[in-house]
């Protein structure tokens, strides 16, 4: 199929070219149709797979041949759960709206928000956001929801997790109800699935690959090695391999930062990037990353979503996350858009249940290897916690994990609500807004 096939329009056609895409991936080839025909969608595929374009292409294409000649009110909303997710998902909206007469924005935290009031001010049609920003500047009055056709939740399953409830219904109640809704994400729980149904109205179920799946072309390594040598193993892999640009998660934002000055006395280029970095910090130390200045990029799970960097052949989890999913999503930074990646993980005694957890979910026995010279000596047990999460959405978590761009943190159970109305078909329902909790 092409994606003429899919009922795209020439001015669309014409970006996706450009960009030298000339087949849609499974996810953008079962997604964009109906998302033309105005239904609500929940997809799921694993990340690198093209999701962006599958909802940012039909949602240009339905913006455009519905734009008001004179006015210009915000009509469609992506909502993400970091600031480099979204600075990542409006790149492409720029990108793909190139050849029509739309205006795109990006909002978050971190950064002076009166150039931002002042782009909302002057008119936009599509707004990527994160919801604490967003909401901050609706309560100054800077952007009105009144008018929103299409709402967009971006890795859903993340942004929920991350505390980001009470935003989001918040903002949710300042919407129409007569509105079209898209879920996207790399993986959703039953719990996200159960949670999806207070905002998707009869949605049609998308899924491009098997839940929690990881790239076909990522190979997995994991090394058992003592929690005290794990720095020493990480730089004896990168300089015996000559490894150029490897991406490596640890479970703190502290760990991050040790790791980080170690590498850098050992001669190798380094950053750190998690939820205590300033913006700019965080996006210079990616632009680096990105452009090879620097070798390394050691990160907490705030960079486990939205980090879109092209060909990037090594991850490593220098510390197994206590959440299996994460895992997925961590891995999901390599072997992207096809390519080969390689994904490596230091075990230690006290991690032996956590990556028991991740085979479990992946039904994927990793293979273990112990390296000469790095043989463990470590008795300590495993270290499963009172944090005992195992990825379902409201229980409690490790707060690493937790890290979000607006520095929220869960606080309770929580219950989603969500604007309903009466209609079962897309864009178009009417009906007074019917409240759904769980």
């Amino acid at each position: 199929m092409t994606f003429k096939e899919l009922g795209l329009s020439s001015a669309i056609l014409k970006a996706v070219e450009e960009k030298g895409y000339t087949k849609p991936s499974p996810i953008q080839e079962k997604a964009i149709p109906p998302i033309l025909e105005g239904k609500d969608i929940l997809a799921s595929a694993q990340t690198g797979t093209g999701k962006t374009a599958g909802f940012t292409l039909p949602v240009l294409q339905y913006l455009s041949e519905t734009k008001h000649p004179k006015y210009r009110p915000l009509r469609a909303l992506v909502l993400t759960p970091t600031r480099e997710l979204a600075a990542q998902v409006y790149d492409n909206v720029r990108e793909y709206s190139k050849y029509v007469n739309i205006k795109s924005a990006v909002v978050f935290g971190g950064v002076n928000a009166k150039p931002q009031i002042a782009t909302l001010r002057s008119g936009v049609d599509i707004l990527v956001a994160t919801p604490g920003r967003l909401l901050d500047l609706h309560d100054q009055k800077a952007v009105s929801f009144k008018r929103i056709d299409v709402l967009i939740l971006d890795e859903a399953d993340r942004m929920l997790d991350m505390g980001f409830v009470r935003e989001i219904n918040k903002l949710i109640s300042f919407m129409p109800a007569k509105r079209q809704n898209l879920m996207f994400s790399a993986t959703f729980s039953k719990d996200i699935k159960k949670l999806a149904e207070g905002i998707l109205r009869n949605p049609i179920s998308v899924e491009a690959t098997p839940q929690n799946s990881t790239a076909k072309k990522v190979t997995h390594s994991v090394f058992k090695v003592d929690k005290s040598r794990k720095t020493e193993f990480t730089i004896k892999l990168i300089k015996d391999n000559n490894w150029n640009q490897v991406l490596i998660f640890t479970r703190t934002k502290h760990g991050a930062n040790r790791l980080t000055q170690k590498l850098i006395k050992s001669k190798i280029s380094a950053a750190a990037i998690h939820g205590n970095k300033s913006q700019g910090a965080r996006t210079k130390a990616l632009k680096n990353f990105k452009e090879n200045s620097i070798k390394i990029l050691v990160a907490t799970d705030i960079a486990a979503r939205g980090l879109d960097i092209p060909l990037l052949p090594h991850v490593i989890n220098y510390e197994l996350p206590n959440v299996p999913e994460d895992y997925v999503h961590r891995i999901g930074r390599t072997g992207r858009a096809g390519a080969a990646g390689e994904a490596i993980s230091l075990v230690c005694s006290e991690e032996v249940e956590y990556q028991k957890e991740i085979e479990k979910l992946l039904n994927e026995k990793l293979k273990s290897t112990i390296v000469e010279g790095f043989e463990p000596t470590d008795t300590a047990p495993p270290k499963r916690a009172a944090t005992q999460s195992k990825g379902s959405f409201g229980k409690k978590k490790n707060a690493s994990n937790s890290n979000s761009s607006q520095g929220k943190k869960p606080k309770r159970k929580p219950h989603f609500k969500g604007n309903k109305s009466n209609s079962t078909s897309g864009r178009g329902r009417t009906g007074a807004p019917k409240k759904k909790r769980f």
